[in-house]
C-alpha cells in the first residue's frame, strides 16, 4: 500500500517507517526542509517530500496518490517551544489541509490516522482513577493548548468521516517512551519529587521532602516507590513506541478500523512498587519508599478492549519488557 507518514523523523514516525517498510508498504515521508532528524530514516527506501503542514501545496503534492495517510506530524509539548498560534496553525489547520487533500485524492485514498492523545482527559485526580478510561466514555477535558489542539483535529477527523465519507481512524496513544528512555524517566527518581515538595510549607509536605532530601545526600540517583497518602502505589499507563506501531500495522487498510477512536498503550499498566524495584535491581541504584502525602497521585489505566476486539491490536512491552529493551 502506498502510505504517507507526517512527522515521519519523529520518534514514533521514524518507527514506523521501518515497520511498514518491512511489511512491503511503499512509504513517502513529509519533512521539513532541512530536518536533521532525517538521518533516523537512513538506508530506508523511502521517498521524501520537503514542505510544510501549513502550507496547502505541499500537502496536496504529499498525499497525490497516496493510499494510506498516517497524520503524526504536530506541535507537540516536548518539542517547540510553541506559541498558542502554533498549535493552532500546525495541529488544526495542518490537519485540516491533510484532510482536504485526502478528500482531493478520494479515488485512490483508503485510511486516513490520525494521531491523537490521552492528554485529552484529566487524568490526575486527587483520589486517582479508580476504573480503567474507556475512549467512548471518559469525558474529555483538554488542559492546556496542545490537548485542546488535539481535541480539535479529532473533531475536524469525525466531520470529514460524516460529511465527506472520509476513511478515518483515530489513534489516542498513551505517553510513549522508546529507546533508553524509561531508564532516565524522572517519575521513578526522587529528585522529581524532591523539587515538587521544595516550595510546599505545611509540616506534612516538610516532613516528606525531608526524607528525600536525606534520600539524595547519599545518592542523587534514589530511585522512589511513590505511594499516595493511603499507601496506594502510584499506578501509570505508558507505551513503547513499538506498541503505537502495531496499532498501525493491526489496523491499516481493514475495514472494521474506519469510524473508530481506538487508545494504544502497553499491554498493561504499571504501579510504582512493581517497576522501581526491578529498575533498580538492573542499575545498581537504591530505593526508598514513601507515602507523598499532600499531592495528587498518578493512578489510572486504559481499557484497550476496543482496539484488541475490532483490530486484533496485542501490544507486547509491559513495563519490564520496556526497561530489557532500554538495557539491550
Amino acid at each position: 500500500m502506498k502510505t504517507l507518514i507526517t512527522g515521519i523523523t519523529g520518534r514514533i514516525g521514524a518507527h514506523l517507517a521501518r515497520a511498514l517498510v518491512a511489511a512491503g508498504h511503499d512509504v513517502r515521508g513529509l519533512v521539513w526542509p532541512q530536518d536533521r532528524a532525517v538521518e533516523r530514516l537512513a538506508g530506508l527506501p523511502i521517498e521524501l517530500v520537503e514542505g510544510s503542514l501549513v502550507n496547502a501545496d505541499d500537502v496536496q503534492r504529499a498525499v497525490a496518490g497516496m493510499e494510506a495517510v498516517c497524520h503524526l506530524g504536530a506541535a507537540f509539548q516536548a518539542g517547540g517551544p510553541f506559541t498558542n498560534d502554533d498549535y493552532f496553525e500546525i495541529n488544526v489547520r495542518g490537519t485540516f489541509l491533510m484532510l482536504e487533500a485526502a478528500v482531493a485524492n478520494a479515488a485512490t485514498l483508503r485510511h486516513f490516522f490520525f494521531a491523537s492523545s490521552d492528554a485529552l482527559y484529566d487524568k490526575y485526580l486527587p483520589a486517582g482513577i479508580p476504573d480503567p478510561i474507556r475512549e467512548d466514555d471518559f469525558p474529555l477535558a483538554p488542559g492546556g493548548m496542545y490537548a485542546l489542539t488535539k481535541l480539535l483535529g479529532e473533531d475536524l477527523c469525525r466531520g470529514y468521516l460524516r460529511n465527506q465519507h472520509l476513511p478515518v481512524t483515530i489513534f489516542r496513544f498513551a505517553m510513549t517512551l522508546g529507546g533508553r528512555e524509561i531508564l532516565d524517566w524522572s517519575q521513578f527518581y526522587a529528585a522529581h519529587y524532591a523539587k515538587a515538595y521544595a516550595g510546599k510549607s505545611s509540616p506534612a509536605a516538610q516532613a516528606v521532602y525531608a526524607q528525600l532530601q536525606a534520600a539524595l545526600a547519599d545518592n542523587p540517583r534514589t530511585l522512589l516507590i511513590a505511594r499516595d497518602g493511603n499507601g496506594r502505589p502510584y499506578k501509570k499507563h505508558i507505551a513503547h513506541a513499538d506498541d503505537i506501531v502495531a496499532g498501525f500495522l493491526a489496523a491499516i487498510g481493514k475495514p472494521q478500523a474506519v469510524g473508530g477512536t481506538f487508545q494504544l498503550a502497553a499491554p498493561t499498566p504499571f504501579t510504582w512498587d512493581e517497576a522501581v524495584p526491578y529498575l533498580a535491581a538492573k542499575l545498581g541504584l537504591p530505593l526508598i519508599d514513601l507515602r507523598l502525602l499532600e499531592a495528587t497521585p498518578t493512578f489510572y489505566e486504559f481499557d484497550l478492549s476496543a482496539s484488541r476486539n475490532a483490530l486484533g491490536y496485542a501490544p507486547q512491552y509491559g513495563i519490564r519488557q520496556m526497561i530489557d529493551a532500554a538495557l539491550a
